[in-house]
């Protein structure tokens, strides 16, 4: 869908264009031409001049006196100027030398001068006036700057976006079909007396194609598609937010049946509510309760304008946006599934030539967790890798460095660890490895590599699911957290001593264990109570633990004492396990340090030796 713009601008921009043009040319004649000037002479040099009967006649004014000499011959010579001093004797001198002077008579009207002084400020002032017209979009509030600032697409056959073009959302399409339909026949949902929901809200994480959706609906439906950001409608000035709503929905109802997008709606339609008091009077405020009065003052029929949104933060939204009437409808755009994984990479991988060796599947079931965002991301990468290798065409290799750089960072090639240090990574990554393969539903072990990668990680174990999984069952997260200490146990066992390599593996593990007692409810000696303040519908990490409820100082120490009993069993667990497979730990880690890289068949039938702890028992 191309942006849609007039090529011709309006005749009274075109007017006011070609009178600044016809003045500028006036000042620039009158500053800059080339005028012949009178030369200049000190007053004394005049005086003795006259002195000497070489002056011919003068001309006296208040402000300059210009006299003509004698040349070589005797005759008229060329005139000079000079500035005259206050001199009651001038007169006398003049007539006593024989001078022919008179006075200056005074100047004519100079109409070019009337002209430019009388033309020019108002040309200025209406380029000015036009510079900010532009700049604001139109003639309404202080220069413009409550115009709209949305972006109009219109239908174009070659880069019209469709559903055929959306994978990896079916249930979202589903939903958004009958918008469609709506827009195209809404005749036949109105003779029944059916109402078509105002407002679609398209909620999900990043990345996961809710504009590109909302650019599909418009497309489907074949009408005008308003798009504007959430940002775009807050500015410094009072009251502009506000007026940018009216005057989006005043353009929009000049095209209806149209759709208006709204991307990044929390970013207005944060909730009222602050410090526990409600009101308010702030720009975003007021900019929100416009946009719920425009919501409420459009119907379906001829007119129809069908508002959808999209946001990552749905948990921060005000309530009167959720309710019936306005945002009938919220549409979750999910992370996709295996089978919606391999559809994106099918549609991104059309725009670039693919090996014969390329198993989509197999890509997208090493990614899982990935949006498609990433998905396109990571078929790009891989085309720019193969083109850096001066191949003509992605191999299967370049997906497989593709997710890696992707996953844990470029190679760092240039970071060169001692004998010793490689040594102990080596050790941890292995024990990561051999603690995850017997893990339950831990994953597959793709790779393990001790090349330094991504901004700290020396090294990293590559463990994949085999599926995608929703539920985790206790045993499960308690097999995670003995696989992120599978490393720090490796070493213990090995070299009887730790290092820091393990600090991220140690946060990682308390955090699923902290989550297991107070989130999931599986402690049994807490029982099943939750004892965080969870946050429903946030998409977004913010990187910070969820706040504890209000407990008392006793159950605040019992739940510390789960939470270090379920990471000390664990790490037991990971103890006993590479204690029991010494030998297998020292021949993988060994082949480890002279390949620095095991991956693929080779690393499965190494990891298919590690013993449980019952069959060796």
């Amino acid at each position: 869908m191309p942006v849609n713009k007039d090529p011709r601008p309006p005749r009274s921009r075109q007017i006011s264009n070609l009178l600044f043009l016809l003045g500028a040319i006036l000042l620039t004649v009158n500053i800059f031409l080339p005028i012949q000037r009178t030369p200049r002479t000190p007053y004394s040099m005049f005086i003795h001049q006259v002195q000497e009967h070489e002056v011919i006649k003068a001309s006296v004014g208040q402000n300059e006196i210009r006299y003509q000499v004698k040349n070589e011959l005797g005759d008229a010579g060329p005139v000079y100027s000079t500035t005259p001093i206050f001199d009651l004797k001038l007169p006398d001198l003049l007539e006593a030398n024989g001078v022919e002077f008179a006075a200056t008579p005074p100047a004519q009207n100079q109409w070019i001068g009337s002209l430019l002084s009388w033309v020019i400020p108002p040309l200025i002032f209406i380029a000015v006036w036009r510079f900010f017209l532009a700049r604001g979009g139109g003639p309404q509030g202080a220069l413009s700057i409550g115009k709209s600032k949305a972006k109009v697409y219109v239908e174009d056959e070659a880069t019209k976006i469709t559903f055929e073009d959306v994978a990896g959302v079916e249930e979202a399409k589903t939903e958004l079909v009958e918008i469609v339909d709506f827009l195209k026949t809404p005749k036949r949902f109105t003779d029944i007396g059916a109402k078509i929901p105002k407002g679609v809200l398209l909620i999900g994480p990043p990345g996961t194609g809710k504009t590109l959706l909302a650019k599909a609906v418009a497309g489907e439906a074949g009408v005008p598609f308003f798009s504007i950001s959430g940002s775009e409608f807050i500015e410094m000035f009072v009251g502009v937010g506000s007026s940018r709503v009216r005057d989006l929905f005043e353009q929009a109802q000049k095209q209806a049946p149209c759709i208006v997008f709204i991307d990044e709606l929390d970013a207005i339609g944060k909730s009222r509510a602050s410090g526990g008091f409600y009101g308010g009077n702030d720009e975003r405020e007021q900019t929100l309760n416009q946009l719920l009065t425009e919501m409420d003052g459009f119907g379906a029929g001829d007119n129809t304008i069908i508002v959808l949104a999209a946001t990552n933060r749905p948990e921060t939204l005000d309530q009167a946006l959720l309710r019936p009437g306005r945002f009938d409808r919220q549409v979750l755009v999910d992370r996709p599934d295996l089978k919606g994984r391999e559809a994106i990479l099918k549609i991104h991988a059309q725009e670039v030539k693919l090996g014969d060796d390329v198993d989509l599947n197999a890509i997208a079931t090493r990614t899982p967790g990935f949006a498609g965002a990433d998905l396109a991301n990571l078929v790009n990468e891989a085309a720019l890798l193969a083109a850096r290798n001066n191949r003509q065409a992605v191999i299967q290799a370049d997906f497989a460095e593709a997710i890696e750089r992707v996953v844990a960072g470029l190679e760092k090639k240039s970071r060169v660890l001692n004998d010793k240090e490689k040594e102990i990574v080596a050790y941890h990554e292995v024990g990561h490895a051999m603690v995850g393969t017997l893990m339950e539903d831990g994953g597959q072990v793709e790779k393990i590599s001790i090349v330094p990668r991504g901004m700290a990680a020396l090294g990293y174990t590559l463990q994949l699911p085999t599926e995608d999984r929703f539920l985790r069952s206790a045993d499960e997260l308690k097999g995670q957290i003995a696989t992120l200490l599978g490393g720090r146990s490796a070493e213990e066992v090995v070299f009887g001593s730790i290092t820091t390599g393990a600090a991220n593996d140690l946060q990682r593990a308390t955090e699923v264990a902290e989550q297991m007692v107070t989130t999931y409810g599986m402690s049994e000696i807490l029982g099943p109570l939750a004892y965080d303040k969870g946050q429903q519908s946030s998409f977004l990490d913010s990187g910070m633990p969820n706040a504890r409820r209000n407990m008392s100082e006793e159950t605040a120490r019992a739940i510390d004492a789960e939470v270090k009993s379920l990471v000390e069993a664990a790490h037991e667990n990971a103890l006993g396990i590479l204690r029991s497979n010494r030998e297998l730990l020292e021949s993988i880690s060994q082949q480890l340090l002279k390949e620095e890289v095991i991956e693929g068949d080779v690393l499965r039938e190494m990891l298919a030796q590690v013993k449980p702890l019952a069959a060796v028992a």
